[in-house]
C-alpha cells in the first residue's frame, strides 16, 4: 500500500452502457496505472471478438463471459495512485440482475461516481435513479457525476447544462446536495477530460476526472463513536492463548482497555481486559478505525465468542437487539416479500436468520415518500420500512447513531435479495 496516503475506497456507478468500464480503463490507462503492451493486448481481444472500442472496459471486465457479453458482471477491484490519495476502484455493475453485487461495491464505498450518458437518446434512465437511491441508502456520503459521451453530444455546453440540472432534481431528491457536488464533462473513449484536459470543451472551466478525485475530502475516521470491533475469527495462539481478529470500525482500542464481547456465550455477553494488540506482525498501543487487528484480551476464552460478536468498551456496550426497523430496498427476489419470510442478514460479521414481522410501509424509491401503508407483499425494486425480529440475539446500531453497523445485506439461497439500513431498535 502507497505508504503515508490516505486510502478511498471509490466506486463508479450508473446505467448500463452508460461508459463506467470505458471511464475506468481509460482513467488507468492515461495515468499509466496499466501499460501500453496490456492496452495492446485488450484491443487486439476486443477486436477478435468484434468488440472494437471495448478496450478500455476490458481493463475492468476481465471475466471471459463479461468480455463476450460486454457487460459487467461482478465487482472489479483495482488498485490506483493519485499525487494525494491511494484508491481502490469498485467497478459496480449496471445491469439489472447484478445490481446484487452493486450492494457490496457500495456499502463499502467512501465516495461514488455516477456515470450519465450525454448521448442525445441517453440522459438519466432507470438505473441511474436507483443508483443514487442505493448509494443514498448504503451511505456513500461523497458524490461526482461524470456526464461521459460529450462526443456524441457534439462536445455541445447546452446539452451538458440540461443533464446537470435533471441529474441535481434526482439527487436532491434523494438528499444529496447538487451545490456540492462536481459534474464533470468526459468522453472516454478518446480521454476527453478523463486524465487529459480536453481541447473539444473550451467551455468548461473545471479540473480533470482524476483532478477531481484530489478534490475528495479524507473519509472521516469515526473515532468519537463508541468502540465497535465485530469479529472475524477466533485462534487459539500457543504462548499467547485466545487471540480475536477483527477491523475497527468505530471509535478507539487501547491496552488496559475494560471491553465486552456481545452477544456471546447464551447472549450474556462477555467481559475482560486487553492485554495486547497487533497488526502486521507489529505490537500496538492503541487501535483506529479501519484497522485490522488480532488482540488478547485477559478473561476471554476461545469458546466464549466467535465470529459475528462485536467487542466494545464495557460502560459503552454494543446493542443487542431483540428487533429492529429498517429501511430496505428489494433487489433480486424470486417472487414476492411478505410477512413470515425468514431470510439470513448479513450485518457486520454476524450472519443470522431474521423473521420480517411487518411491512410497515412502501416508499417510493425515487423521492422516498410513502407510497403505501401496510402493503400485503413487497416486490423487486420495492423499498419499503419493515420491522424484523432475529432469531437469535444480534448485535445492530442505529443508521443515526453508528452508520457503520446498520447496513446488512439480505441473502436467501446463495443470492442477495435485499440491502438496506437499520433506523430504529429494541434493546435486549
Amino acid at each position: 500500500m502507497a505508504k503515508g496516503k490516505v486510502h478511498i475506497n471509490l466506486v463508479f456507478m450508473g446505467h448500463v452502457d452508460h461508459g463506467k468500464s470505458t471511464t475506468v480503463g481509460r482513467l488507468l490507462y492515461d495515468s499509466g496505472t496499466v501499460s501500453e503492451q496490456e492496452m495492446r493486448k485488450l484491443k487486439e481481444k476486443a477486436e477478435e471478438l468484434g468488440k472494437g472500442g471495448f478496450e478500455f472496459a476490458f481493463v475492468m471486465d476481465n471475466l471471459k463471459e463479461e468480455r463476450e457479453r460486454g457487460l459487467t458482471i461482478d465487482l472489479a477491484h483495482k488498485k490506483f495512485e493519485t499525487p494525494k490519495y491511494y484508491f481502490t476502484i469498485i467497478d459496480a455493475p449496471g445491469h439489472k440482475d447484478f445490481i446484487k453485487n452493486m450492494i457490496t461495491g457500495a456499502a463499502q464505498a467512501d465516495a461514488g461516481v455516477l456515470v450519465v450518458s450525454a448521448n442525445p437518446g441517453d440522459g438519466i434512465q432507470a438505473q441511474t435513479k436507483e443508483h443514487v437511491f442505493l448509494a443514498r441508502t448504503l451511505g456513500v456520503n461523497q458524490l461526482m457525476i461524470a456526464v461521459n459521451k460529450m462526443d456524441m453530444a457534439k462536445y455541445d455546453q447546452k446539452r451538458f447544462e440540461q443533464l446537470k440540472a435533471e441529474v441535481s432534481t434526482l439527487l436532491q431528491s434523494v438528499g444529496y446536495k447538487p451545490q456540492e457536488i462536481p459534474f464533470i464533462p468526459i468522453a472516454s473513449l478518446h480521454g476527453d477530460n478523463v486524465v487529459k484536459k480536453s481541447a473539444n470543451m473550451p467551455w468548461y472551466t473545471g479540473g480533470t476526472l482524476l483532478e477531481n478525485f484530489d478534490k475528495l475530502k479524507e473519509p472521516e475516521k469515526p473515532t468519537n463513536l463508541p468502540l465497535r470491533l465485530p469479529i472475524q475469527d477466533v485462534y487459539n495462539i500457543t504462548g499467547i492463548g485466545v487471540v480475536p481478529v477483527g477491523r475497527v470500525e468505530t471509535g478507539i482500542m487501547k491496552i488496559n482497555d475494560k471491553v465486552i464481547v456481545v452477544p456471546a456465550r447464551e447472549g450474556k455477553g462477555i467481559a475482560g481486559e486487553v492485554k495486547t494488540i497487533e497488526m502486521h506482525h507489529e505490537q500496538m498501543q492503541q487501535a483506529e478505525p479501519g484497522d485490522n487487528i488480532g488482540f488478547n484480551v485477559r478473561g476471554i476464552n476461545k469458546k466464549d465468542i466467535a465470529r459475528g460478536d462485536v467487542l466494545g468498551h464495557a460502560d459503552k456496550a454494543p446493542t443487542v437487539a431483540v428487533e429492529f426497523t429498517a429501511q430496505l430496498v428489494v433487489l433480486n427476489h424470486p417472487s414476492v416479500i411478505t410477512v413470515g419470510y425468514t431470510p439470513v442478514f448479513h450485518v457486520h460479521t454476524a450472519q443470522v436468520a431474521c423473521q420480517i414481522t411487518e411491512i410497515v410501509k412502501k416508499l417510493d424509491t425515487r423521492t422516498g415518500q410513502t407510497l403505501q401503508e401496510k402493503p400485503d407483499f413487497i416486490k423487486n425494486g420495492d423499498a419499503a420500512i419493515v420491522k424484523v425480529k432475529p432469531v437469535q440475539p444480534l448485535v445492530i446500531e442505529k443508521q443515526n447513531e453508528i452508520p457503520q453497523l446498520a447496513r446488512f445485506a439480505v441473502r436467501d439461497s446463495g443470492t442477495t435479495v435485499a440491502a438496506g439500513m437499520c433506523i430504529d431498535l429494541v434493546k435486549k
